[in-house]
């Protein structure tokens, strides 16, 4: 098709097709008929074929026109529907959303994600698991939209904002001395091996678990390193080392490992949402307008 060729020219085609007549056409859509009659021959010229014929007392479609007219209509209602899409994809309606998140905060995550999608069904959500760290570097690379994290450092380019700060919980096997204690302290966990996830997960978010026992001033032995909580908790049930993790983080736990609350600490773990301050993406405000809204009140 030409590339002279523009909308008005189809709307008034179909709007002359529809009514074969040019006044009335003309009264549809606003316009002077003169002006119409002369934009149906412009759109005639750029095609080089008539796609009317004329006379004083009737307008037929030619056999071009009859078979112009669905494809003109079938070009509109696309570029229509392709409008009302961009259109709710501004608004946070439509389209797909990249969230990469750490696997403690799937709980939280997962009632967000049931609450949005029961609003936007048309969003498609793609899901990326990860370290803090990972996570971070994702949003930075611009291969997730947006991350949910763990006591995440201040990176240039990223918005951080809180969704829920949580105490720590010691965690230790059933038949630690100390599993039937109310409460421990790090300086009497510190009598046992640790069991923690690598520094590469996050700096500070290690940072933190280890202020309690920073702040009795001890330097726990950490023996074992895992990937993910579940698996920290796995072996700490194995009577392998105790561990201190934020409270979400030990839900559920495996047979074998109790939690009780930690004791004489002032350490909180902050689990946060994270995005790029310059994403102007519909779909993300959306998601942290819930999040913000919804993730409950910070204890």
């Amino acid at each position: 098709m030409d590339a002279r060729i523009e909308l008005r020219h189809l709307r008034y085609f179909l709007a002359v097709a529809e009514e074969l007549h040019f006044g009335r056409a003309a009264h549809r859509l606003h316009i002077a008929q003169p002006a119409l009659s002369q934009q149906i021959r412009q759109l005639e010229g750029l095609m080089h074929v008539p796609l009317f014929t004329r006379t004083s007392r009737a307008v037929a479609l030619t056999e071009a026109g009859r078979s112009f007219r669905p494809r003109a209509s079938e070009l509109l209602a696309r570029l229509s529907s392709d409008l009302d899409e961009a259109q709710r994809v501004a608004r946070g309606e439509s389209g797909r959303i990249d969230l990469a998140f750490i696997s403690s905060a799937s709980g939280m995550l997962s009632a967000m994600l049931r609450c949005f999608i029961a609003q936007r069904p048309g969003v498609q959500v793609q899901l990326h698991e990860g370290f803090t760290a990972e996570v971070m570097e994702q949003l930075a690379r611009g291969t997730a939209d947006l991350g949910i994290v763990r006591d995440a450092e201040a990176r240039e380019g990223i918005a951080l904002t809180t969704l829920l700060e949580e105490p720590f919980m010691a965690v230790l096997s059933t038949d630690h001395p100390l599993a039937a204690a109310a409460s421990v302290t790090a300086a009497e966990l510190a009598l046992s091996p640790l069991v923690l996830f690598p520094y590469a997960a996050g700096s500070l978010a290690h940072a933190r678990n280890l202020q309690p026992f920073q702040e009795a001033g001890l330097e726990p032995e950490i023996r074992f390193r895992g990937s993910q909580w579940r698996t920290i908790c796995q072996l700490v049930a194995q009577g392998l080392g105790v561990t201190v993790a934020p409270a979400s983080a030990v839900e559920p736990l495996p047979a074998g490992a109790r939690a009780i609350p930690l004791g004489a600490t002032e350490a909180r773990s902050a689990i946060q949402i994270a995005h790029r301050v310059d994403d102007d993406n519909g779909l993300v405000r959306a998601f942290k307008a819930l999040a913000t809204g919804t993730a409950g009140p910070v204890t």
